[in-house]
């Protein structure tokens, strides 16, 4: 089958760009989130296409005054995979790998316009491949780019500007993940037991720092990197490490969410830390990470939803909210007691026993 896509060289096989490889779960995502520098203002959106389910979906999500906004849209693909459009949410590659915008265009009463511009080239992090005995789980590249934010959001006729400073992250990842309707067959044996995931890309007045961790059960990391990158810095520059690790978590009591942290990242000038005080919890159900809108699933031709949470309100223990993002201000300490403050996001996925944290 010939599509759009056929007409620009980006093939990856000898098959149509419509054919990607043969596993049902390859999925191509955006993600993209922003915050002013106050935390007044946090958003997110997901932006997703799975060639094999024939499914694009997008979602777009803005906590104000503690009430977490959101629009779902999902669509039969039609294997145009370069229909950056999903009802009223769009992607625009002004410049590949610098700046996108992303457009929403009432939403069911949400709106939005806004432009993510990198910091410096994006990285590359380590291949994430994972099985379950023989198969394929988690088999995905992805990069990631610390961006500036210029733009505004509307909710219920009320638009504001973001202001000067807003800043944030964004990534683009592809490959196999589970997608869609979970499989009605599992895997023979079942050998993972649990699933670890930190992620914290933070942004500091003249520099990024990134550091995520895929982990077992038992706390041995099978997916780990930090990196310091200088704003500007090339592709292939700064400084990376799979050496740092995140110690002194405490969970808040009745759930899998960290009150804090250190990240300590070893250097040749002596060890760096990074303190983590969250403020704020952001509901990664809100953009199709778990729930009744999860990645993938089929919802129908073109629908889209309204969704509302009331953060107060939400159990925050619930197998619905173990994943979130928690936006937090951060001090970088030197080697020689120097500090720095930024802000960033402790994003945190525990399911299934993690036994540093004593959870069975």
């Amino acid at each position: 089958m010939l599509t759009k896509a056929d007409d620009f060289p980006i093939h990856q096989t000898p098959e149509p760009v419509a054919h990607a490889g043969t596993d049902r779960n390859f999925y191509d995502r955006y993600f993209f989130n922003g915050y002013s520098p106050d935390g007044a203002t946090y958003f997110a959106i997901a932006f997703g296409v799975y060639p094999h389910l024939n499914i694009a979906d997008a979602h777009f999500s803005v906590i104000r005054d503690g009430v977490q906004h959101c629009v779902h849209a999902s669509k039969v693909l039609h294997s145009e995979r370069l229909d950056l459009q999903v009802g009223p949410i769009s992607i625009t590659v002004v410049e590949p790998l610098q700046t996108l915008k992303v457009t929403v265009k009432d939403g069911e009463g949400l709106a939005a316009e806004i432009t993510f511009s990198g910091r410096a080239f994006p990285i590359e992090e380590p291949r994430f491949t994972r099985r379950i005995g023989p198969r394929a789980f988690m088999d995905y590249t992805r990069l990631t780019q610390n961006v500036r934010c210029a733009g505004w959001i509307e909710v219920d006729g009320y638009r504001q500007d973001l202001p000067a400073g807003t800043v944030g992250s964004r990534d683009r990842s592809w490959g196999i993940r589970p997608v869609g309707a979970p499989d009605p067959q599992p895997p023979v044996p079942m050998t993972m037991s649990g699933f670890f995931w930190q992620w914290t890309p933070l942004n500091f007045a003249d520099r990024s720092v990134f550091f995520h961790v895929n982990a077992d059960p038992d706390g041995s990391a099978w997916n780990t990197r930090a990196v310091i990158l200088p704003d500007g810095a090339p592709q292939g520059s700064g400084f990376h490490t799979s050496a740092a690790r995140m110690t002194e978590v405490e969970l808040v009591p009745g759930t899998r969410h960290a009150r804090g942290g250190v990240l300590e990242i070893p250097s040749e000038g002596g060890l760096k830390r990074v303190h983590f005080a969250p403020f704020l919890t952001f509901l990664m159900r809100g953009i199709g990470y778990s729930g009744a809108w999860r990645h993938g699933a089929y919802k129908g031709e073109l629908v889209v939803e309204r969704e509302d949470i009331d953060l107060a309100a939400a159990d925050m223990g619930a197998p619905e909210h173990v994943h979130i993002q928690a936006l937090s201000r951060v001090t970088l300490i030197e080697p020689d007691g120097t500090e720095q403050s930024g802000m960033g996001v402790f994003e945190q996925l525990i399911a299934g026993p993690y036994k540093p944290y004593g959870l069975g």
